[in-house]
């Protein structure tokens, strides 16, 4: 099975204590929906409620419900578990090898797709970035070029589904006008000319648009500053719906969901703080486009 990033490998209880159902497949497939329906049939075969089924397979009854109906990818336990349950026979093990996810995860990284569900149901969202544009912030041009820079080069299909899949989650700035958006980006990430002029004009006038309205703020932190809150790299934070405050963490091929209290209440001090020694929204508006009138 490809799940991305486990919550409950996180500490995060059975991937519902995130809030919103962050499980949920934005756009489950024909292969999901069967294989839920499947396993739904043999489970009221044999004689269980989904609140029997849950406890034995040691997940919530709502979890069971969301894979029944083809709204949650099943984990790999889950599977082992109901195939044991279910007759053993091998047919949902066997099968559970041809599910494959909608089309909302088609060009995300696999480490970063838990962490990409969560954001579409967060109620405040920050992210701090020192080396390029967060990706929600990236004209196409800016963010073809990022992947024009991906080594091992991606085929033509996988560039143009990972371009699709970064402007698709751009949505979320434009349809949730009621939720903080706050950037805190390093100012030599806008100095970098990452596919030349007019790419870098592009994205300039791209994030100046963005970060207009009131609910989305960005920050620069500026190359001479003599201190600095983040050093350790970038970092994402948001909140749900259910008040619960997670992080996220991204390295080389990596990527790590952050759910314990004391560790996700360190790096929101850190954020706080360097939110005191970047340039205030104004003034980086204003660096913005000055570093575009030099091109």
């Amino acid at each position: 099975m490809t799940g991305g990033i486990d919550i409950m490998a996180e500490g995060c209880g059975d991937g519902e204590a995130a809030g919103g159902e962050p499980d949920r497949e934005p756009d489950p497939s024909d292969s999901l929906r069967t294989w839920g329906a499947v396993q739904q049939a043999l489970r009221e075969h044999a004689g269980y409620s989904r609140a029997e089924f849950a406890g034995l397979v040691r997940f919530s009854k709502h979890t069971v419900e969301s894979v029944e109906l083809g709204r949650r990818m099943p984990d790999e336990s889950y599977v082992v578990r109901s195939e044991e349950l279910l007759g053993n026979t091998g047919a949902l093990r066997k099968s559970s090898k041809y599910v494959t996810r909608g089309r909302g995860d088609v060009g995300l990284a696999a480490w970063f797709r838990q962490w990409a569900r969560l954001e579409r149901v967060a109620v405040s969202l920050c992210t701090y970035e020192c080396r390029l544009v967060p990706g929600l912030l990236q004209s196409e041009g800016y963010a073809r070029a990022v992947f024009d820079n991906s080594i091992p080069l991606l085929s033509d299909q996988e560039l143009e589904d990972q371009l699709v899949a970064r402007l698709d989650r751009q949505r979320l700035l434009r349809e949730r006008p009621n939720v903080p958006f706050s950037f805190i980006v390093e100012e030599h990430v806008f100095r970098r000319r990452l596919g030349g002029s007019d790419v870098m004009r592009g994205l300039y006038d791209h994030v100046l648009e963005l970060t207009a309205p009131r609910n989305v703020t960005l920050q620069i932190m500026p190359v001479d500053t003599e201190f600095h809150a983040c050093l350790d790299g970038p970092l994402q934070l948001l909140e749900t719906p259910k008040r619960q405050r997670l992080a996220y963490s991204e390295g080389q091929q990596n990527g790590r969901l952050i759910c314990d209290p004391k560790e996700v209440s360190l790096l929101y001090q850190r954020y706080d703080t360097l939110r005191s020694q970047a340039l205030n929204p104004k003034d980086s508006r204003g660096l913005l486009e000055r570093l575009r009138g030099e091109l």
